[in-house]
């Protein structure tokens, strides 16, 4: 897969249809995610440097600015970054090497984006390496359990699961050919495999959050790097 070219090539849809579908509450996948919300819960007032991994358009920097904080981003695909102008500081970057000094940061939050990095535990890795003691961790996704080729959710009040959901894997299949997933692809990690990924990177699982209704289709996890001793 490769993440920054498939996504340099719908830049412009994912700015201009797919995130305005989002902003008048009639998504092109059907659910509303309430995103501002879940991170608003879980990473809160604070002060000091945010980073975004996977920051995308920077669609989310407003409300991370909002709760107090100073929101920069890094991204992979230069289309996506080109239309983050006025919204945050940015840098294209791999998220699996972070160009940031060893604990110099408060806080990161990775937005919808852990099913476009198939390394997503280096990226925790990194995540835990740039994080100052203490520091808190914000993870919004969606949910593993009832999102990816293996779910059926053209029916929201029925969602369908079908074999797949054990196994680890890269898959273009979507319910719906009006979503990123069908255009980009996505990698599949189940529950317990995500959950020890952020233990093995060092991080502390503090609080948990779902969204979507009636079956979630965000999953958001807060942690946090150990405190010294």
């Amino acid at each position: 897969m490769a993440p920054t070219a498939a996504y340099d090539e719908i830049a412009d849809w994912y700015e201009h249809e797919f995130l305005g579908a989002q902003r008048t509450g009639r998504p092109r996948d059907g659910n509303p995610l309430d995103l501002n919300d879940v991170l608003s819960h879980l990473l809160g007032e604070g002060s000091g440097t945010c980073l975004e991994i996977g920051c995308g358009t920077g669609v989310h920097a407003a409300q991370v600015r909002a709760l107090g904080w100073t929101p920069i981003g890094v991204d992979l695909s230069a289309g996506m970054l080109r239309r983050t102008r006025g919204r945050l500081p940015v840098a294209q970057a791999d998220a699996e090497h972070l160009p940031i000094p060893d604990a110099s940061l408060p806080a990161v939050v990775a937005m919808m984006v852990h099913t476009d990095m198939p390394a997503y535990p280096a990226v925790l890795r990194e995540v835990a390496r740039v994080l100052r003691p203490g520091g808190v961790f914000v993870h919004v996704g969606v949910h593993p359990c009832f999102c990816g080729g293996f779910a059926d959710r053209s029916d929201l009040d029925a969602v369908v699961i079908h074999p797949g959901y054990l196994d680890s894997h890269w898959t273009k299949a979507s319910w719906t050919d009006q979503g990123v997933r069908a255009k980009v692809g996505a990698t599949h990690r189940p529950l317990p495999e995500l959950m020890h990924a952020f233990l093995s990177a060092g991080l502390t699982l503090e609080r948990f959050s779902e969204s979507g209704e009636p079956t979630p289709v965000v999953l958001a996890i807060k942690a946090r790097k150990h405190t010294e001793v």
